[in-house]
């Protein structure tokens, strides 16, 4: 089973908290914090941001005792656990098992190449919500907005019967 060992939440003057009311959480596998070197079940760690098009800012980091890539389906319930909130987990590598149970969680997993920068996923993610966000993000930032309130006005202009 995993084990959280260690979760760095990062605060200051502009806390997560303030950040987030308009910016989407990504996680990364990585152990450096600057390159994606890490294959989802046997991440040791990820690097978690908030990210707006105009800011990014590190919000925690979590590490995990060493774990093998196989045989311990129990892993990815507390990696995901420690996921909530993130609308993607970006890694080398995703078994079918941890696609589904990252899916039932509402986060996107992306497979990426060994090495990848963190700076530039994060650059095109900023720039792809400048853009226009794909199906996948459009879908992630609906969700964390939740229902528009405007749904009630047609059954208002409806009328009530009681």
């Amino acid at each position: 089973m995993a084990v959280l060992t260690r979760r760095l939440t990062v605060l200051g003057q502009d806390t997560e908290e303030h950040c987030m009311e308009t910016a989407i959480k990504v996680a990364f596998a990585s152990t450096d914090m600057k390159h994606i070197d890490q294959h989802f079940g046997a991440a040791e760690s990820f690097a978690i941001y908030a990210l707006t098009p105009e800011a990014v800012q590190l919000v925690e980091a979590t590490q995990f005792g060493k774990l093998a890539m196989d045989g311990n389906e129990d892993k990815l319930d507390t990696k995901i656990a420690a996921l909530e909130g993130c609308v993607a987990v970006y890694s080398q590598a995703v078994g079918a098992s941890a696609v589904a149970k990252l899916k039932a969680a509402n986060i996107q997993p992306v497979k990426v190449s060994a090495g990848a920068e963190i700076s530039g996923l994060i650059e095109a993610l900023q720039e792809e919500l400048r853009q226009g966000p794909s199906a996948w993000l459009a879908q992630a930032i609906k969700r964390l907005q939740g229902p528009s309130a405007q749904r009630f006005d047609s059954m208002e202009a409806e009328g009530w019967d009681e």
